[in-house]
């Protein structure tokens, strides 16, 4: 982290604590201009507001909040680039990647050099390491058909994929649905698992600036075409035919994508941002850019070989 980040997290925590602080001081204070214990002159149902003192349980309580706020501050890190006195870390994945054995990583973290986190990560890895490994021997085509190891894929797949394609992978807007047979980049064992490892990086450019509007209309009423949409302006779909040479150089001549780069599939009715008339037009006008991120690092190989295995058995009835 940068000094002024660093510089800036420290002022703006004890800043807050301050502030904490001072609001407590001044609501200490007697600005009300009636003696403490007296009526305040207000009612309300019978009941009678006196100026009383905040509790002095509640004070005490308070005071204690921000005695302990700023011991922790002091002990574990939380102010910018500062470590805290206990030098504590939640993980190292440096030192973690190099304590393979469950005594090696005792030892580092009884020297405070490895965490208590990384040392219940590895003692995982040394438990579940060899189930992972049996998987990661045989190949993805016989593990969709393996219903332990879909139960292990559909696992991984909830913690690390449902945000984005949903609990029962069928996608939402702007995340294609991986239980059919329609894939932007492939959906063989192999192609799966290259983008679970390295992720995608989609780019839909915008053409307003090179059709205008009306250009825009029209290549919009001939892709809407290309998936026989009816009750379409004959006149702009023939004028968009000769305009959509432009986006043929991913989507094809006759719009039925690429797999090389990613290029979805026009003639279909599966829509990535939506085919209503309005959503194309958006697409055609702002462009569109999706990320994948890829998961080599968080997951490893062996357990992407098993979410692969889980994504693929998905397709394999439709």
């Amino acid at each position: 982290m940068s000094s002024f980040w660093s510089i800036w997290i420290s002022v703006i925590t004890l800043g807050s604590i301050l502030g904490c602080f001072l609001l407590l001081r001044w609501c200490l204070s007697n600005k009300t201009g009636v003696k403490e214990g007296d009526d305040m002159h207000h009612e309300f149902d019978g009941i009678i507001e006196i100026n009383n003192q905040l509790p002095r349980w509640w004070t005490i309580l308070f005071y204690v909040c921000i005695v302990w706020a700023l011991v922790y501050l002091l002990l574990f890190p939380g102010l910018g680039n500062f470590k805290g006195l206990l030098n504590w870390q939640s993980s190292n994945q440096n030192i973690r990647s190099l304590a393979e054995s469950k005594a090696a990583v005792a030892a580092l973290a009884e020297n405070g050099i490895i965490s208590e986190y990384d040392r219940e990560i590895a003692q995982a890895n040394e438990q579940f390491g060899p189930i992972f490994d049996a998987y990661y021997a045989r190949p993805i085509t016989e593990l969709a058909k393996d219903e332990e190891a879909l139960k292990v894929g559909q696992r991984l797949f909830a913690q690390n994929c449902a945000l984005c394609h949903g609990s029962d992978a069928g996608g939402q807007r702007g995340f294609p649905s991986l239980s059919d047979d329609d894939w932007l980049y492939g959906g063989s064992p192999e192609k799966i698992t290259e983008t679970l490892l390295y992720g995608r990086k989609a780019m839909m450019p915008g053409w307003i600036d090179v059709m205008g509007e009306q250009g825009i209309k029209e290549v919009t009423a001939y892709v809407l075409s290309l998936s026989n949409r009816p009750d379409l302006d004959a006149g702009l779909v023939s004028a968009g035919k000769d305009r959509f040479g432009a986006c043929a150089a991913c989507h094809g001549m006759d719009g039925k994508g690429n797999q090389l780069v990613g290029a979805p599939n026009l003639t279909d009715q599966i829509w990535l941002y939506g085919g209503t008339e309005k959503s194309v037009i958006e697409t055609l006008t702002h462009g569109r850019n999706g990320v994948m991120p890829a998961f080599k690092d968080t997951l490893g190989e062996k357990k992407i070989h098993l979410v692969a295995s889980y994504v693929y058995s998905l397709s394999q009835d439709k």
